[in-house]
């Protein structure tokens, strides 16, 4: 053979040879090929299924990103009540997501509706689910004062529409939180086709309800088991994925997909204070270490740009007898609460995160802040549970007899669960054994100075103490026991506690809420301020907003890997 044809095959074999090297290449770095085996990932074949076209977390209805970080937490004022509950400590927020506005009267009436319509209170075995939802109206009454206008007219009428609900206890702001964290993953796995259209609305009753959690762990025990439900229009309901020619695939939604949401939750004290703080502006400056007042920038409550000078920065009580100021000039446009955004938002683009209503978070509230043990994303009230398991091996699903009811303190029945839920039990030995971050079901009193943070509080016994010395008095947490229970006929028995050696009102049910309200003077709009109320009472200055976790980066602008 001839020589330049000899060297001309070998040069095109070893194009051959680059080419095939780098379609190799280019295959075990496809990222539907598993870097980890070789393995094909989302092949039609089955295996494997993950939403690797994944980018970032959406946004949810009502809420907008806060970029987490660094913070002074607690005093940075005069504490002129001088609780001494919240000296200065060093804390460090993940990226979260909040409301930007309050929750108002017309999203809570959504909810209400819902609940109407799932729960007729017509039907005496659901009357209590509905009457536990509702806001306490009576809380505008005074003995002295004419405020029956809002009794009879501020929750439901449309003029009031766009104000922050109130009335609300902590209890119920929880389970709205819920409810919502459900409505939106339905209507999200609707939107992808994981449901039929209009799932979330045709024929839902108590027996087929939608439930996240129930969803993921058990999607064929979704809306009571019911494979499809089929209206008279032929529109129905299936918990099958459908394609876009409308056939069914059977294929669930997992959390590998990434369609489902977090749950929306009421906000730790850290973050809302962090959120209220709005650092965002000044964080460019290395550690914020300095002093904020309030959530906008300066020291003062009226508004200091040229266009605006003298305009009050939020609603609150001026002085004695002074709820809004004179009017015309001087007016902060409100004497009770005000429309939510009827105020300049602060730097993390939130809304009345000082004056209009004071606002439920999620800790527990105790007078110290315990940051020698932990400053990453303090929270006090953690209650670790499990899914329960039916002898099947199944998860234990909530139906319609199932559903179990609580009577508060103050003689009012809450549903603890409702039908479609799975039912939650306390952690065991089986999840804390030989574990160093945890050792039980309950951690509220971890640390918190009582002798219940003892590791071996188990040891103690308190009907002993009660009869030697009085010892009962030396626990740090001696609030009045109050029963309430009911006879056989259903009516209420309630009990008092009278005892003389009560020496305080902290509880484990007692809740932290954050922000001066529109009944608050000025010193309380200062985010660090924190303050308490029993978990299962409502007032009218306290409402809230929801608070939704982030996964994966901590900011919305990735960074990239250079290559």
């Amino acid at each position: 053979m001839d020589m330049k044809k000899v060297v001309a095959l070998k040069i095109l074999l070893v194009l051959a040879l680059m080419v095939s090297t780098t379609s190799c290449k280019k295959s075990s770095s496809s990222k539907n090929s598993s870097r980890a085996t070789g393995w094909q990932i989302n092949s039609r074949e089955g295996g494997f299924q993950y939403n690797t076209d994944f980018k970032e977390q959406e946004t949810a209805p009502g809420l907008v990103f806060i970029e987490g970080g660094t913070f002074t937490k607690g005093r940075v004022q005069d504490d002129v009540m001088h609780d001494w509950n919240n000296s200065p400590t060093q804390q460090h927020v993940q990226s979260f997501y909040m409301d930007e506005t309050e929750v108002t009267n017309a999203m809570y009436m959504e909810y209400l509706d819902w609940i109407k319509r799932v729960y007729p209170p017509s039907d005496e075995n659901f009357r209590a689910i509905y009457h536990g939802a509702l806001p306490d109206t009576l809380v505008w009454r005074n003995r002295l004062g004419f405020n029956e206008v809002m009794t009879d007219n501020y929750l439901r009428h449309p003029g009031y529409g766009e104000y922050p609900v109130v009335g609300v206890s902590w209890i119920q702001a929880v389970e709205f939180a819920n409810w919502r964290s459900d409505r939106v993953n339905e209507y999200n796995l609707e939107k992808a086709g994981y449901l039929k259209r209009d799932a979330k609305i045709v024929d839902v009753n108590s027996e087929s309800t939608f439930n996240t959690d129930t969803y993921i762990n058990a999607p064929t025990l979704t809306y009571g088991g019911n494979e499809e439900v089929i209206n008279g229009d032929g529109r129905g309901r299936r918990n099958v994925q459908v394609d876009a020619d409308g056939n069914e695939t059977g294929i669930y939604a997992t959390r590998e997909t990434g369609l489902i949401s977090p749950k929306y939750r009421l906000p730790t004290e850290t973050e809302w204070e962090y959120a209220a703080l709005g650092l965002s502006e000044i964080r460019s400056y290395n550690l914020y270490r300095g002093r904020k007042k309030y959530p906008w920038d300066g020291q003062y409550t009226r508004n200091g740009s040229r266009k605006y000078r003298g305009d009050q920065l939020a609603n609150f009580k001026q002085g004695k007898g002074d709820y809004g100021g004179i009017a015309g000039w001087s007016d902060d446009g409100a004497d009770i609460t005000n429309a939510v955004r009827s105020y300049a938002p602060n730097d993390f683009g939130l809304y009345d995160m000082a004056g209009n209503v004071a606002e439920w978070v999620a800790d527990v509230y105790r007078p110290i802040v315990d940051d020698e043990f932990n400053d990453f994303n303090y929270y006090r009230g953690n209650v670790y549970t499990k899914n329960a398991i039916d002898e099947d091996g199944t998860v234990k699903i909530v139906t319609v007899d199932d559903i179990k009811y609580d009577t508060l303190s103050n003689g009012k029945v809450v549903a603890r669960n409702l039908p479609g839920e799975i039912v939650q039990v306390p952690i065991d030995e089986n999840e804390t054994y030989l574990r160093t971050n945890f050792d039980r079901s309950n951690e509220i009193n971890f640390r918190d100075g009582d002798k219940r943070s003892s590791r071996y509080f188990e040891s103690f016994n308190d009907e002993e103490g009660e009869e030697n010395a009085g010892t009962e008095t030396r626990k740090m947490y001696n609030s009045p026991k109050h029963t309430i229970t009911r006879d056989e006929d259903g009516n209420i028995i309630r009990e008092y506690d009278k005892d003389n050696n009560r020496t305080s009102l902290i509880n484990d049910q007692v809740r932290v809420f954050k922000g001066g309200s529109w009944k608050d003077r000025e010193y309380w709009l200062d985010p660090a301020q924190r303050r308490y109320f029993p978990q299962d009472m409502a007032t009218d200055y306290i409402g809230f907003r929801c608070a939704m976790s982030r996964v994966g980066s901590k900011s919305k602008t990735k960074n990239k890997t250079k290559n």
